[in-house]
């Protein structure tokens, strides 16, 4: 059971991490679009801009284990992942945009459908950006 846990950190961290990142993106948009009645988009934005912050400092610390503090390693980590992030960010507000504002479906239901997209598409960019330079202790496995 532990050789499982030690060879499947990563996913599990992430995933525990993803639910975190998750519930920063819903309760910022559910708090902007619900409660202070932030446009739709705008309330997608904001909550994108606060999930991603949370997320690339839990990806590069805790799952992917990211020792690398060398300035030019980490703005290329930085961006890279923001760019990445940008990416599923506009893959969210375009289902967000066509499931709530073109076709008035549950915004609840749609951000959730949404996330889940997301969060399988940044698992793999993450990876991909945090191990690229084998500055991680997962890479030696």
């Amino acid at each position: 059971m532990k050789n499982l846990l030690i060879k499947y950190k990563p996913i599990i961290s992430y995933l525990v991490f993803g639910i975190f990142t998750t519930l920063i993106n819903w309760g910022a948009y559910y708090l902007c679009y619900s409660i202070v009645t932030i446009p739709n988009i705008a309330s997608t934005v904001i909550a994108w801009i606060l999930a991603v912050s949370f997320a690339f400092i839990t990806n590069k610390f805790w799952v992917f284990n990211s020792k690398a503090l060398n300035k030019n390693v980490f703005i290329h980590e930085l961006w890279t992942f923001i760019v990445a992030r940008l990416t599923t960010g506009i893959i969210d507000v375009v289902i967000m945009y066509f499931a709530v504002d073109m076709f008035a479906m549950n915004s609840t239901i749609w951000k959730l459908i949404s996330n889940i997209i997301v969060i399988i598409i940044n698992y793999v960019l993450s990876k991909l950006i945090f191990l690229q330079n084998g500055n991680s202790d997962q890479s030696k496995n």
